[in-house]
């Protein structure tokens, strides 16, 4: 019986990936969320407080017993309007929770996997220069800086751009966690498989939720049936809410094997391809520099 724990399970293409998983034959589903998710056994979180992520894991680890966990995905995002929220534990705001809070849920179950488990954090192409998004991209992973970017001496002073590069850096550290996890021994030893997965962009899910009500109102129209489907004829990198839970269904269910070495899995065109993340990302010390960083912020060893 596969059992599975989400987080970003309760809405958006998240909702459609998790009625998949609890759909499986035998399947049990451990949702993470701040409010009851439709389907599988929902658990409060909160990835805004650490204290909350911890609350989380134990309960999952009491909930399970001795039952494995075949599949971690850590789904869950936001994005915001600038950099100056914090957490309550002082963490920059899109950095805790798309990053730093995910880590933590990933360390603590991290022995609770079962030997050729799949774990599937979500990214975003926008932590790669090269797709040439709108959005500002990532300067670094410098987990301290991100944390904390009153700090950082390259802090974009105007507020939206600030914003953005905390939300596309924060998706660098998801591509460069599942890289640093696919490296460490104990990960090879158990034959765990993880991906970053790149849904591209999906209208009309809560991820805007925070930023102003134009924006807002545009990102829901453009996921409505009417404008969603000729945008995504123009631009590939556009998917549907459909692909995209499904495609993450398939990686967390093992349906889709991915080719030998590939950590990162992009959707284009609702088809998953296997590109190489970018450049940076693609750095074994970064990628362990950010785990060991992180691991000091949450207060876990190395």
């Amino acid at each position: 019986m596969p059992t599975t724990v989400m987080t970003g399970g309760s809405s958006g293409f998240g909702a459609i990936a998790a009625a998949r998983l609890a759909r499986s034959d035998g399947a049990r589903l451990v949702v993470g969320a701040r409010r009851t998710a439709a389907v599988g056994e929902s658990i409060p979180l909160d990835l805004t407080e650490l204290d909350s992520v911890r609350a989380f894991a134990a309960a999952v680890r009491e909930r399970l017993g001795n039952t494995p966990v075949d599949a971690l995905v850590l789904n869950a995002g936001v994005v915001r309007p600038d950099a100056a929220g914090r957490t309550a534990d002082g963490f920059e705001t899109t950095f805790a929770v798309n990053h730093l809070a995910q880590y933590l849920v990933l360390r603590l179950l991290l022995h609770d996997l079962a030997d050729g488990a799949t774990v599937v954090l979500t990214t975003s192409g926008t932590h790669d220069p090269a797709t040439k998004a709108s959005l500002q991209p990532p300067r670094h992973a410098d987990a301290e800086l991100l944390a904390h970017p009153d700090r950082d001496p390259g802090l974009d002073p105007r507020p939206r751009k600030a914003g953005q590069h905390a939300y596309t850096a924060s998706k660098l550290c998801v591509v460069l966690t599942a890289r640093a996890l696919s490296g460490r021994p104990d990960a090879r030893a158990r034959r765990l498989t993880a991906l970053a997965y790149d849904p591209g962009q999906v209208f009309g899910t809560g991820l805007a939720q925070d930023l102003s009500l134009p924006l807002r109102a545009a990102w829901s129209l453009c996921g409505t049936p009417v404008l969603g489907w000729p945008l995504r004829r123009l631009n590939r990198t556009l998917n549907s809410r459909a692909d995209a839970g499904n495609t993450l269904a398939d990686l967390a269910l093992g349906s889709v094997v991915p080719p030998s070495g590939r950590t990162h899995a992009a959707l284009r065109g609702g088809r998953l391809t296997w590109t190489d993340p970018s450049e940076l990302a693609r750095r074994d010390d970064v990628a362990q520099a950010l785990w060991r960083d992180s691991a000091r912020l949450v207060g876990l060893p190395g």
